[in-house]
């Protein structure tokens, strides 16, 4: 059972990243072409600075999902070293109980306003604005994940020590 959730976790994590990737080549075009057509061509697409912003929002939060998973989040550890390890130990899993409900208001919320926001259009995509609110509870999901992943990891972020003395 345990193999098979780590499987179904890696496959989320290629997809989480394979998206981000995926959604940084596209925005990267789509500039590139609003700065081709404005610079040669005297005009720009009504869409591609509306599909950027969509874009960006949705690898906005598709990043905040990732550094929970990397643990690539500022922490502010300099205080809490001075505490003993149960202490310690008390203060992580308590973050990590935060992160997590942090995600659950994030799909809870995120899902209201997206429905919400389902009957207002995008004018230059001529699309839902659903589409643009559905990065908040997509992330959320992934989010929770990557929280409930962390309770069973030692740390909420990587260690820069070493890396900082030499």
């Amino acid at each position: 059972m345990m193999k098979a959730l780590k499987r179904i976790k890696q496959v989320m994590d290629h997809l989480l990243l394979g998206l981000s990737v995926s959604l940084i080549g596209i925005i990267v075009l789509t500039i590139l072409l609003q700065i081709f057509t404005r610079t040669f061509l005297n005009f720009t697409p009504a869409w591609s600075e509306e599909l950027a912003r969509l874009l960006f929002v949705w690898i906005s939060f598709l990043g905040i999902a990732y550094g929970f998973k990397e643990k690539l989040h500022i922490a502010v550890g300099l205080l809490v070293k001075k505490f003993n390890d149960r202490i310690k130990s008390l203060i992580e899993y308590m973050t990590k109980a935060l992160i997590i409900i942090f995600g659950l208001v994030l799909i809870y919320f995120g899902t209201e306003f997206m429905l919400l926001m389902n009957y207002s259009t995008m004018a230059g995509l001529g699309i839902s604005s659903s589409f643009l609110y559905a990065a908040v509870p997509v992330a959320g999901i992934f989010v929770t994940i990557n929280g409930i992943e962390l309770l069973f990891v030692k740390g909420l972020h990587q260690e820069y020590d070493d890396a900082m003395e030499g």
